[in-house]
């Protein structure tokens, strides 16, 4: 999982790379299928439930699973991007939201807000806390910054599947969830928006808007309980 991490992390800084105003998410796309090639790692989005692309890339107000095509970026938007990697049948998922040319500072505050509400759910993932410790985090810090948690997309457990159970709630469910055991591992994702949590499904029957049309951005490490805490294995 750490060898799948770091094709990851590759796919993400290859990628952040090469955003700027006049790219297609298509090319985007086709950054990150060079570098699984070039590592000799799997897709594991391709072809998932009929997925047509190695990465989902989701621009200002779409939150998630966006598909690459012809949408041209431009200055001024944000775009999430989120990517996946197999080796040897271990998995390893991340996204991060990032900026075209210059942005708001509406949207400065919305990155900023929500990658820290990431980092915040990822220092819970310590031998012995609460799953539910982490979704707690995370919607302090979101909730703190004036803005909503989609309660409708969370994150997951990780392993030889991309998605495992238990779900990560980014916001407190109500119970405190299972105990946390060394070699552990989860994907934390929060998706945060500017308006409401409220979101609806595009007629492409995967991309994921907000349903009041404001400003989302949506941050993921996978990330391992170990004896020395938290270990993120998608970081560059």
């Amino acid at each position: 999982m750490r060898r799948a991490g770091k094709v990851v992390a590759e796919m993400i800084s290859e990628t952040r790379l090469a955003i700027k105003p006049g790219v297609t998410t298509r090319e985007l796309d086709r950054v990150a299928r060079e570098v699984l090639e070039r590592r000799g790692a799997r897709s594991n989005f391709l072809g998932y439930h009929g997925f047509p692309a190695v990465i989902c890339t989701s621009p200002n107000n779409m939150i998630v699973h966006g598909i690459p095509g012809g949408c041209v970026l431009e200055e001024g938007d944000v775009i999430s991007i989120d990517c996946g990697a197999i080796i040897e049948g271990y998995h390893g998922d991340a996204a991060y939201t990032a900026a075209v040319g210059e942005i708001s500072q509406a949207a400065e505050r919305l990155l900023e807000a929500t990658e820290r509400s990431l980092w915040a759910g990822i220092d819970q993932l310590r031998d012995g806390n609460r799953l539910h410790d982490v979704g707690q985090a995370v919607q302090k810090v979101a909730e703190a910054a004036g803005y909503s948690v989609v309660r409708k997309y969370v994150g997951h457990a990780i392993g030889t599947s991309m998605h495992e159970e238990p779900q990560v709630p980014n916001y407190w469910p109500g119970t405190p969830g299972p105990r946390l055991k060394v070699g552990n591992v989860f994907a934390i994702e929060p998706m945060v928006n500017i308006g409401t949590p409220d979101t609806t499904e595009l007629d492409d029957g995967w991309s994921v808007v907000t349903a009041d049309g404001s400003l989302s951005a949506h941050f993921e490490h996978t990330v391992a309980v170990t004896e020395a805490g938290p270990e993120v294995l998608t970081q560059a």
